[in-house]
C-alpha cells in the first residue's frame, strides 16, 4: 500500500507543476484563445483531480490517526 501511497502523491505533486505551467502559460499572452480555453479545460480538470487526491489523503490520515 506504501507504493500506491507514494504514487499518489508523487503524481499530485506533477499535477500541480502542470498547473502552475498552465497558469505561466495563460499569463504570458501569447496563446489563441482556443490555446488557452483548451488550457483553462486542462487546469480545471487538474484541479479536480487535486481536490480529490487532497481528500483521499485527509481520509488516511484520519484513519492513521484513530
Amino acid at each position: 500500500m506504501e507504493k500506491k501511497s507514494k504514487k499518489k502523491f508523487a503524481s499530485f505533486e506533477e499535477d500541480l507543476k502542470s498547473m502552475q505551467e498552465i497558469l505561466d502559460d495563460l499569463e504570458s499572452d501569447s496563446l489563441t484563445l482556443e490555446e488557452m480555453i483548451q488550457k483553462y479545460r486542462k487546469g480545471v480538470e487538474l484541479a479536480k483531480s487535486c481536490k480529490k487526491k487532497l481528500q483521499e489523503a485527509e481520509t488516511e490520515i484520519k484513519k492513521i490517526s484513530k
